[in-house]
């Protein structure tokens, strides 16, 4: 009980004895919008302990948690390097028991009759052997074995025999067929031949490792694995999690390095508002080091209505002019809801424009709504603030005929401090749309219309040049 005005929530309303009680109310202290710390989730294979998430803070301890060299390893790297605070968590998930580990083979011939040296590229990481003159191809390969030991943040093993060394990927799956493999040899009488990895069979299933996280509100989850088993799991896993019922948003990132014909179909099955692919064409670095590099860069933005493009995945590979798509490809991705990147002044990699894999609606017609992966992130912010006033204002309140026209102010507060920050716009012209109203067959239920008129990012400026004489 209290007075029409004055609401006690600790001191009763049948106190007898004389005193001058004072309670306190914090309900009315948060007036600020909440903050939008995001919290990123990796998926990997082979975990020791699948199933179980755990927090990584630096790449060396990804390597102790998951093995030097492995798929979480790599992409702890990536990620933390391209965002020293990034709040990271990795589960891994068991191997199918059927799967297969991918392989390769560099094969030494001849014997040197100059000095000289042998270079493997593994992705990015290039391992020398030197060679001296009259070392035969067994001595070269034997050398080489040595020196890929020696490297334990490779992702790959080796063996050698006869002057072959073979590579075998530490995770086991499709994926191990994305390591790129190069060699050479300065040294006169020595050739090398490379057979790509290949043969790494059955990826494992991402359900079970989505599932075991799906109430730990995660903002970002990234896939390493860019097929449509994997992220049809992560579109179901994304649509659940951040339902009306749910309201944990998280959008789901995944990366590409091959042709935009390889991948043009894939987006277009997956045709979602909360998924975003990263293509960087030519890339020496696996589709989960592309992911894990665009995840990172995507959470070091906290304004959800700010645009990405332009800024810089600085551990990723400079690729080779002839693999730079031009403004045409990127267009073309562009319409068929991949992320391009490209090479920027200082050889950066740069995000062009980040948007999801939402191009066309139920009905098959062209829709824009969800085009920029800000949109949804946008929309997702709005949610939570507005749900956290109403859950700080309302935690145990009366329906009465009052109710509503409180509840309406405090939101119509909410969306200001929204317009203030540019997050939307137009609060005023869309004020008389925000209408807060007694449900009709449930007596203790409100509905709410809140107009959200989401702010777009500048992405394209035209203007006309006059030639005056």
């Amino acid at each position: 009980m209290a007075s029409p005005n004055v609401e006690f929530y600790q001191i009763g309303s049948s106190i007898r004895k004389p005193g001058k009680y004072f309670g306190f109310n914090t309900r009315l202290a948060a007036r600020t919008l909440p903050g939008n710390r995001q919290n990123v989730l990796m998926l990997e294979s082979g975990s020791a302990t699948p199933l179980q998430a755990v927090n990584v803070f630096s790449d060396e301890e990804a390597a102790t948690l998951f093995g030097r060299g492995s798929m979480a390893h790599l992409m702890a790297a990536e990620a933390i390097g391209c965002n020293n605070y990034l709040q990271l968590q990795i589960i891994g998930i068991g191997y199918d028991s059927a799967a297969t580990a991918a392989s390769g083979k560099v094969t030494v011939t001849g014997t040197a009759t100059t000095s000289g040296a042998l270079s493997l590229w593994v992705g990015t990481v290039r391992v020398d052997v030197a060679i001296s003159a009259n070392d035969t191809a067994a001595t070269v390969a034997a050398a080489l074995n040595t020196a890929i030991a020696q490297k334990t943040a490779l992702p790959v093993t080796s063996a050698v025999a006869a002057g072959v060394v073979t590579l075998t990927a530490k995770n086991k799956g499709v994926a191990g067929n994305d390591i790129k493999l190069s060699a050479g040899s300065t040294a006169t009488g020595i050739t090398v031949a490379v057979a790509a990895m290949s043969g790494g069979g059955i990826d494992p299933d991402i359900a079970p490792a989505l599932a075991a996280v799906f109430a730990a509100g995660h903002n970002i989850v990234v896939s390493p694995y860019a097929t449509s088993a994997a992220l049809t799991a992560l579109r179901s896993h994304l649509d659940n999690v951040s339902d009306p019922l749910e309201q944990r948003g998280a959008i789901g990132v995944a990366g590409w390095h091959k042709s935009l014909s390889t991948v043009t179909t894939l987006a277009a099955s997956i045709n979602n508002g909360r998924i975003t692919v990263g293509w960087h064409n030519g890339s020496v670095k696996t589709s989960a080091q592309i992911a894990a590099a665009y995840a990172a860069v995507i959470a070091s933005e906290e304004d959800p209505a700010r645009p990405l493009n332009t800024l810089a995945m600085s551990t990723l590979d400079v690729t080779a002019l002839a693999d730079r798509p031009g403004c045409n490809e990127q267009e073309n991705a562009l319409y068929n809801g991949l992320t391009p990147f490209e090479v920027g002044p200082g050889d950066a990699v740069q995000i062009v424009r980040a948007i999801s894999t939402y191009t066309k609606n139920a009905e098959g017609v062209d829709d824009v709504s969800l085009l920029d992966i800000t949109a949804i992130r946008t929309l997702d912010y709005v949610r939570k603030a507005c749900r956290e006033r109403i859950a700080l204002r309302f935690p145990r309140d009366k329906l009465s005929s009052r109710t509503p026209d409180r509840v309406r102010s405090e939101l119509l507060d909410v969306l200001y401090k929204l317009e203030e920050l540019e997050i939307i716009e137009e609060v005023d012209a869309n004020k008389a749309a925000l209408i807060i109203e007694r449900d009709s067959q449930d007596s203790n239920r409100l509905n709410g219309r809140i107009p959200a008129d989401v702010v777009n990012g500048l992405h394209i400026f035209a203007g006309r040049i006059d030639l005056l004489l």
